[in-house]
């Protein structure tokens, strides 16, 4: 794997560069220079969790970016709900258009339970995105991210192959409600549906909590001591259901393909615990929030969507992604 985040970085300076020598062309009939001023954007993801702590490193480093492009300030709040619930996840945004900023960038819970807060940020004029998950149905809001039901099906197509396309699989569900989440759940179970000798079985909720993960996998491991292959569809499932697996002393025995490419879920690809797993790229993610949210804020119209990528590790590039963490 390169060092993508780091080639991103050189390509937006650039870009910003010549955003912000746009910007300052598109005013010189009325003023000689741009306003400056100093920026705050808030980033609310779905809950504490080691996946979004990589996205607010990604917007930390684009803010670092913009401000050496603009000459201004330019602060990232990130606000967390401490669990994945919805009611909190709309207080957060709610309190955080009360202080104004420049922009919000949502990872929603629930479409539907987000739709009321998130207009009524918008009639005030405060730019709203979202990422890590699709447009909501019907929406106009810039969504950045990836391609959530590919990812799912290349996952649940890596698991097929290994498992020789027979045997009985458990599929977890993230947060049910979260569409990426969704959409990644719903991939896998169509594609390993296609396959006579697969057997789908429910791999349990993890609510999008490593421990409960973890919990819900040793229920249907203990249930299903035939069980060839288990699948999920967050960043949660790869932790809590190897860890449940080794606890059962069936390595080797459950083939598990996982979501995303957290330094712990590297290391059970690596350790052979996962076979592989399709991966989200969280830093660009939170990279291209800010940067979006940037354009939003003064006026330059920008895509409906971002797509980010989506990484394949395996055992065989597995230390590329290892020793990327180790530079950073």
């Amino acid at each position: 794997m390169k060092k993508k985040l780091g080639l991103l970085v050189i390509v937006l300076v650039a870009f910003v560069g010549i955003l912000a020598g746009c910007q300052k062309d598109q005013k010189a009939g009325t003023s000689p220079e741009v306003e400056k001023k100093d920026l705050k954007f808030v980033v609310v993801p779905k809950v504490v969790h080691p996946w979004f702590d990589e996205v607010n490193k990604g917007a930390q480093e684009q803010a670092k970016v913009l401000e050496g492009q603009l000459g201004v300030k330019v602060k990232i709040e990130y606000i967390a709900p401490q669990t994945a619930d919805v009611t909190e996840q709309n207080t957060i945004l709610e309190q955080a258009a009360a202080t104004r900023p420049d922009g919000i960038a949502v990872d929603p819970l629930d479409a539907e339970g987000n739709k009321q807060v998130i207009e009524e940020i918008r009639k005030q004029g405060i730019p709203v995105i979202v990422f890590d998950s699709p447009s909501p149905e019907g929406s106009d809001l810039t969504s950045v991210g990836n391609d959530f039901y590919e990812q799912g099906v290349i996952a649940a197509e890596k698991l097929a192959e290994l498992l020789n396309y027979k045997g009985k699989v458990a599929v977890m569900q993230g947060f049910p409600t979260a569409p990426n989440h969704q959409q990644r759940y719903e991939a896998q179970v169509e594609v390993l549906k296609q396959y006579p000798g697969i057997t789908v079985i429910d791999g349990g909720i993890s609510n999008d909590d490593i421990q409960t993960a973890q919990q819900q996998a040793t229920a249907i491991l203990a249930a299903n001591p035939d069980l060839a292959g288990y699948l999920m569809s967050d960043a949660s499932g790869p932790i809590g259901i190897p860890a449940a697996i080794k606890e059962a002393g069936r390595e080797g025995e459950v083939i598990a393909v996982g979501m995303d490419s957290l330094k712990p879920i590297l290391e059970e690809v690596k350790g052979g615990v996962l076979s592989a797993s399709s991966a989200t790229i969280p830093r660009m993610q939170g990279s291209m929030s800010i940067l979006m949210l940037w354009q939003a804020a003064i006026g330059v119209d920008i895509p409906k969507t971002i797509d980010t990528g989506i990484d394949v590790v395996t055992p065989e590039n597995v230390d590329d992604f290892l020793a990327d963490l180790e530079k950073e």
